[in-house]
């Protein structure tokens, strides 16, 4: 089987854990330039972020540029022609679910069906107080969101829920979702995380889980989806280690991959044989001339070795 690929583009969230130097300096045509690379070479998706206000605490640590994954996935929909549009993740929790449908049902209906929506539950406390939700409660709140997402997003102009914290029927919205059935896959590594995956979503979105702790991990979401008889197809994800394509002139970090495309794609292969069916990748870079080309070599020259 086919091992796919998807990026977390640059410039939209600039934690200091991967952010580049040059993106702090970067801007909106820097993301349009990038996101029509992805497109050109192939890549299955292009990813945004979500955090809607970032604590002065944290602030040092993760930045405060973090882009509307809406509005950003709009803009970019509009300059893209064939690779999906992931949200990695939506912290649904913090908005009524209806709202979050509108929001991404319009984003699927202006991109002709190629939305993927990302969930998770969160983990900065001070978003959720200012917004009203219970932090101390995110599991659960996902969990509902989840379920009346479904509805929501689903084919019926008048969706309908009825749960313990969102009720909802008789309201119509359209436009619908140009999908029938919007893929929904859940981010995060916690054993909650996986459990929600595996009985809720249509994939999973591992928060950095090392090749070690892969196999474990997927065994447990097999385990889960076949006790509980969960049926439909479900998309394993994970997030590689940084990479760059070819021998570098500088320092691109020891943890970095690097090396011939034949080399890189043989090493990346073994997440298929652990049985993940798509992979995050990032690349080292020092400007966006050099991002753009490392995302064009990576299409045309290790991708084809990936299958």
């Amino acid at each position: 089987m086919s091992l796919g690929y998807g990026i977390q583009l640059p410039v939209q969230s600039q934690s200091t854990l991967y952010a580049e130097g040059w993106e702090a300096g970067a801007g909106p045509e820097d993301l349009v330039a990038v996101a029509r690379a992805v497109d050109r070479a192939g890549f299955d998706y292009l990813a945004a972020c979500d955090h809607v206000a970032v604590p002065r605490r944290l602030a040092p640590a993760m930045s405060t540029v973090w882009y509307d994954p809406v509005a950003t996935l709009a803009h970019l929909a509009a300059v893209t022609e064939r690779t999906r549009l992931l949200s990695h993740v939506a912290v649904v929790g913090l908005r009524h679910p209806l709202l979050t449908a509108k929001q991404y049902a319009t984003l699927d209906h202006l991109s002709g069906g190629r939305l993927v929506l990302g969930v998770g539950a969160g983990h900065v406390r001070e978003e959720f107080e200012v917004l009203g939700v219970d932090f101390d409660r995110r599991g659960v709140v996902l969990d509902e969101a989840i379920d009346a997402l479904r509805a929501a997003l689903g084919p019926e102009e008048f969706p309908e829920h009825h749960g313990k914290l969102y009720d909802f029927a008789g309201l119509g919205q359209r436009p619908r979702p140009a999908q029938s059935r919007v893929p929904l896959w859940v981010g995060g590594s916690s054993p909650a995380a996986v459990r929600r995956a595996a009985l809720k979503g249509d994939g999973w979105l591992p928060q950095g889980d090392p090749r070690d702790r892969l196999p474990a991990q997927i065994a447990r979401l097999r385990e889960l989806r076949e006790r509980e008889r969960v049926a439909g197809a479900f998309t394993v994800g994970a997030i590689t280690e940084p990479l760059y394509v070819g021998r570098a002139g500088w320092d691109v970090g020891r943890r970095t991959l690097s090396g011939a495309p034949e080399e890189i794609a043989e090493s990346l292969r073994a997440y298929r044989a652990m049985g993940v069916d798509l992979v995050q990748v990032r690349f080292r870079s020092r400007g966006r001339a050099e991002l753009i080309e490392q995302i064009a070599l990576f299409g045309a020259e290790v991708a084809p070795h990936l299958n």
